[in-house]
């Protein structure tokens, strides 16, 4: 699929929810959904509510993390398209929650540049790259509320084992 196609099926919001339900059920059921994404700037919505609350009426932390990581890797899959496969992980969360998450959350990450570079490294190292995003979690009054930095790899897939895969070896 080519960028702008994936742009707008990632901004729509049937084809996220169904993505969602199909590949991240648990930010699903939090209702967690993409606000908007470019191949510069995700921004990922997590709603406050019974699905994502802690007994202590706020945010529960790893409902932050799970929409904190969507924005970045939201970035990421962006960058892959059109592009040979790779192998995408988390290595590292890394968080600081600054005040109390008693409403709606909005993720921003903006370094779809970071990721750029570091795809076009993999690819051109064949190397496995690591890279560091960051992205804010604010509150709808602009107060930020949590910072987190999620490391992730991108390792390019074996040509070999891809070429097994499609049947072409």
């Amino acid at each position: 699929m080519n960028k702008s196609s994936f742009i707008k099926r990632v901004n729509s919001p049937f084809w996220m929810r169904l993505f969602l339900l199909w590949k991240l059920p648990a930010a699903w059921f939090m209702g967690v959904r993409v606000e908007s994404c470019t191949p510069q700037r995700a921004v990922v919505c997590l709603p406050y509510g019974w699905r994502s609350q802690n007994p202590f009426r706020s945010t529960y932390f790893a409902a932050q993390c799970a929409a904190g990581e969507l924005s970045t890797g939201l970035l990421a899959l962006v960058a892959l398209q059109e592009r040979d496969p790779v192998s995408m992980l988390v290595l590292r969360i890394e968080a600081e929650f600054l005040k109390k998450a008693d409403q709606a959350l909005l993720f921003t990450c903006e370094e779809g540049d970071l990721v750029e570079s570091a795809l076009d490294e993999t690819f051109r190292t064949r190397q496995a790259q690591v890279v560091r995003l960051s992205t804010v979690g604010r509150l709808p009054d602009g107060t930020e509320a949590a910072r987190m930095w999620i490391t992730w790899s991108f390792k390019a897939r074996a040509a070999k084992r891809l070429a097994r895969k499609e049947g072409l070896l």
